[in-house]
């Protein structure tokens, strides 16, 4: 059996193993925290079961439904008769490697199930040394206006949201917020500006972080990068203050201060979350309008002057392959439309890349809408308000493609509202650690 033969056999066998194993036995040795959602059907998929309607005749009885057993027999005899008889002499000498490369361009949500098949293979998941292959978009981390400990996590890959259970050995009553992220972790704040705490909300690894040295009570932007397995963590205020916290020695330090070259009082837009971009952190400012950025390698600040487009409202920072971009509202008289402008490095100013189409935007026309950021990396999601509509959209930078996002709502005083609050993009990864 040559290489390319067994592979295609070995993964036959794993969707079979799946099919006939839904709920597998070693679900009482490991949680799970992604829970499943109600699917909301596309139109494709209700023009689909249309057009199967259609085909069944007035005087003609619906087909009969097979029980599942049965159909697991017919996918089994159809799979044996298709190929060679697995040899148990090859298969108990798989490569580990070559396991590892199967695993990790399935579907995330598989990877975390086939983690309850085996301690094996659940050690081997969340080993160190295992890496998904890279994805094209990042998942969102979202929290509700409901319980702001608890929140639902979006795929865009499937187009569906997870549930993820309430944040482990969080104090009671306390409230966080997704600030920032890195490598599959989540760095969350509680409203009262004072805790920070580290999350993998996909395996429940969790850190609570050890109190500042500097006491801080008013609002702060936060960033974080990945240096190989530990992260830095950035918190900075607009007087300048600032802290950074490295998961190395686990504890927090000041660098020193803010150069004279860069203006105080910052005056940082909140709405904007920063971006990271290799060892570097963005932050948007105004008064004057532009960025300060901070290398958490070099221990550098730097300021820049950058114009903002005319018109601009609930603008926040983006990137995509190493660019900066930026997203706001262009809002003239009663019309309302969406912007997405690209920085360019050389004059230091936004060009426009592109819009929101028309037929959306006449959606807003009349009604005073504010936006917010839910993810900025690559894959953009925005959350669109006003007192007569709620919608969530993502841009793809690299495709420039615009889509609805499905779900996401709730029913509330006889209205349905969007209940999502806040939001950040992470990408998952089940071997990293608080």
């Amino acid at each position: 059996m040559d290489g390319l033969t067994m592979l295609r056999h070995f993964v036959a066998q794993l969707q079979v193993f799946w099919e006939l194993y839904g709920t597998l036995p070693y679900h009482h040795q490991q949680s799970w925290s992604l829970h499943g959602l109600d699917h909301t059907p596309s139109e494709d998929d209700l023009s689909i079961k249309y057009r199967h309607f259609k085909m069944i005749e007035a005087n003609q009885s619906p087909p009969i439904k097979k029980p599942r057993r049965e159909k697991n027999r017919e996918t089994i005899s159809s799979i044996e008769s298709s190929t060679e008889a697995m040899e148990p002499h090859i298969w108990k000498e798989l490569p580990e490697d070559l396991f590892e490369a199967v695993i990790a361009r399935l579907p995330v949500t598989t990877v975390f199930r086939f983690r309850l098949v085996c301690r094996k293979w659940n050690s081997q998941i969340t080993s160190g040394s295992f890496r998904l292959a890279p994805r094209a978009h990042p998942w969102f981390y979202s929290v509700t206006h409901e319980n702001e400990n608890s929140g639902l996590m979006y795929d865009p890959s499937l187009k569906k949201w997870h549930h993820h259970s309430s944040i482990p050995s969080l104090p009671s009553k306390t409230i966080v917020l997704p600030v920032a992220s890195t490598g599959g972790l989540i760095c969350f704040l509680d409203v009262g500006h004072r805790n920070f705490y580290v999350c993998n909300p996909l395996t429940q690894s969790f850190k609570e972080l050890p109190s500042r040295s500097v006491r801080v009570w008013s609002r702060v932007a936060v960033g974080m990068t990945l240096n190989g397995k530990s992260y830095k963590i950035l918190w900075l205020a607009c007087n300048g203050d600032h802290e950074i916290y490295d998961s190395v020695v686990n504890r927090w330090t000041r660098p020193g201060n803010i150069p004279s070259t860069v203006k105080l009082p910052l005056s940082l837009n909140f709405r904007s979350q920063p971006i990271a971009i290799e060892s570097k952190l963005y932050f948007m400012r105004s008064n004057p309008d532009g960025l300060v950025d901070y290398d958490m390698l070099s221990n550098t600040w730097r300021q820049s002057v950058i114009p903002l487009p005319p018109h601009l409202t609930d603008h926040t920072l983006a990137e995509s392959d190493g660019r900066l971009m930026l997203v706001g509202l262009l809002t003239k008289n009663a019309a309302t439309c969406v912007g997405v402008w690209e920085l360019q490095r050389m004059t230091l100013l936004w060009k426009e890349v592109d819009r929101m189409p028309n037929i959306w935007c006449l959606e807003f026309y009349g009604k005073h809408v504010r936006m917010t950021c839910l993810g900025n990396r690559g894959l953009i999601m925005l959350s669109l308000r006003s007192s007569q509509m709620s919608r969530l959209v993502t841009y793809d930078v690299s495709s420039r493609e615009w889509h609805k996002v499905p779900g996401g709502r709730v029913r509330e005083h006889g209205r349905t509202r969007q209940w999502i609050t806040w939001g950040i993009a992470f990408h998952p990864c089940p071997a990293a650690v608080a």
